[in-house]
């Protein structure tokens, strides 16, 4: 009779430890309920627009190469490439038209286009071996790299013109390097040329978001 009670003792305890555990959530709360989405923070802002413009950059800089290897080579897919690296002028143009309004991202667009097609001119000259030609070239693209930053600096004024101005003539540089080193079967040096390309781009789309941040703090 004891060992009986004791047992009956022992179950009812076990149970009410149980209970807690096993038991649904409590009045006016519901177990399907998620959790509310946490506002984003100023630096996640800022570093989500430095993520997006490195992503319009590098595009920038790996489609060129793609242009300038399948130029070089006589590929089949250099229009393609070509292309491709339009669109993407357009969509940097599009990312600056957020900040700037639809005439500006417009304006930017086509100083890029113009940018692109008188490398394509560069290439071509440089290839045919049209010292002539390729000066010529090299020489708008140098203004036009000037009225980019011109364009840009007089857009925000955490953009200096000499800085920018700085930038892309390091861009042209080194991109012309790197066509120089192909043409030239210089392998080493073509990687070693698309290196700096490639820095020197993530270092230039950073400093645009960050002129951003700073011009627009209450977007971020």
């Amino acid at each position: 009779m004891r060992m009986s009670k004791l047992a009956g003792i022992v179950a009812v305890a076990a149970i009410c430890a149980i209970a807690p555990l096993t038991a649904g959530p409590a009045q006016g709360t519901s177990a399907k309920t998620p959790m509310a989405k946490a506002p984003m923070k100023h630096s996640d802002q800022a570093a989500m627009l430095k993520q997006d413009m490195r992503k319009l950059w590098t595009d920038h800089v790996v489609w060129t190469r793609d242009y300038i290897i399948a130029a070089v080579g006589d590929q089949p897919d250099a229009q393609a490439a070509a292309g491709r690296l339009m669109k993407n002028q357009e969509d940097i143009g599009n990312a600056v038209a957020k900040f700037y309004g639809a005439p500006a991202g417009a304006q930017l667009t086509k100083l890029l286009k113009e940018h692109i097609s008188i490398a394509v001119d560069l290439i071509k000259a440089a290839k045919a071996g049209d010292k002539a030609g390729q000066k010529a070239a090299d020489d708008k693209w140098q203004a036009n790299g000037v009225a980019i930053a011109d364009f840009l600096s007089k857009a925000n004024p955490n953009w200096p013109r000499a800085t920018l101005v700085d930038m892309m003539k390091k861009h042209l540089a080194t991109t012309t390097d790197e066509v120089v080193a192909r043409l030239q079967k210089n392998w080493e040096g073509d990687v070693k040329a698309y290196d700096a390309v490639y820095d020197h781009i993530l270092h230039m789309s950073d400093a645009l978001s960050d002129g951003i941040v700073k011009q627009f703090p209450d977007k971020f």
